[in-house]
């Protein structure tokens, strides 16, 4: 059918707002024009959570024996979804979802439209400057304004997840994911403002690793879509550098380490080169 939307609901350790979610999101959805299905995907949760979504009648559970990850509940999901759209949002109480019938009203001019968290958003305090240092280098590294990188509120055609299905990761870093590709390949993303709340229950987000995991998340999209911008930054550096010696060693040695000079140059050279290979190829591949 047109423009049916799968809810799909990544589900791990959330007895205590699961049910009262998927309420609101029933309630939500039923204000809208489109057919809907709901598909909540189980990642091995330890606690009541399986229990309580067998009560809930109305929508698909889905399973994993033990715990794989967000992104892989996502990809689950969405690879048993029959509609158009996927849509996705927490179940820990986090995001608004009263504002569904919002992101869904501009489905109809964009590719992909995102609940975007403001600064008054409670974001836990120690996520606060990693969140920070991520979006800088994403707005650089894309060439555009992200007002919210890695917002789990979203709806998205179900062909461009297909598209890029074998980009994303297992864990958390598939919001961020999707939202490179979409932003480098040309697709329209709509950002909304919305609230964002304290969760109910435990966050399994580990601000160390899920950092690095989004840093390296970040470089590695970049540079699968659009090579050139790391490799021009790499080959920047050791021009920069190759620089920085020859000054210090005229200035301070009074004489010029022209062999570490001119190894450090062609060593900038060859990056560069190798970044306008690499980019031509990125984009013969397209």
């Amino acid at each position: 059918m047109e423009n049916k939307i799968s809810i799909v609901l990544p589900v791990y350790n959330e007895e205590e707002a699961v049910a009262q979610t998927i309420k609101e999101v029933k309630e939500a959805i039923e204000r809208t024009e489109y057919p809907y299905e709901i598909i909540a995907v189980d990642d091995g949760s330890k606690d009541r959570s399986i229990e309580v979504l067998g009560k809930i009648k109305g929508i698909k559970v889905m399973h994993h024996p033990y715990n794989l990850g967000y992104g892989a509940a996502l990809k689950t999901g969405i690879k048993a979804a029959k509609g158009d759209w996927i849509l996705i949002t927490d179940v820990d109480g986090t995001y608004p979802i009263k504002d569904i019938p919002k992101l869904l009203g501009y489905i109809k001019e964009y590719d992909m439209v995102v609940g975007a968290r403001g600064k008054g958003a409670k974001v836990p305090l120690l996520r606060r400057p990693a969140k920070k240092i991520l979006s800088m280098l994403a707005n650089f590294l894309s060439g555009r304004k992200i007002p919210d990188l890695n917002s789990g509120f979203r709806v998205f055609k179900k062909e461009i997840a297909l598209e890029f299905f074998h980009l994303f990761p297992q864990g958390f870093s598939f919001t961020t994911t999707i939202t490179l590709a979409c932003l480098t390949n040309g697709y329209t993303v709509k950002y909304i403002p919305i609230e964002y709340f304290k969760r109910k229950g435990k966050s399994s987000i580990s601000p160390i690793k899920d950092f690095s995991s989004f840093f390296s998340t970040i470089i590695r999209v970049i540079t699968y879509f659009k090579p050139f911008k790391i490799f021009s930054l790499i080959s920047a550096f050791l021009f920069i550098l190759s620089l920085a010696v020859f000054l210090y060693s005229k200035l301070y040695l009074g004489q010029v380490m022209d062999i570490t000079v001119v190894v450090i140059l062609l060593s900038s050279l060859q990056v560069f080169l190798f970044g306008l290979i690499a980019d031509l190829i990125a984009k013969k591949v397209k």
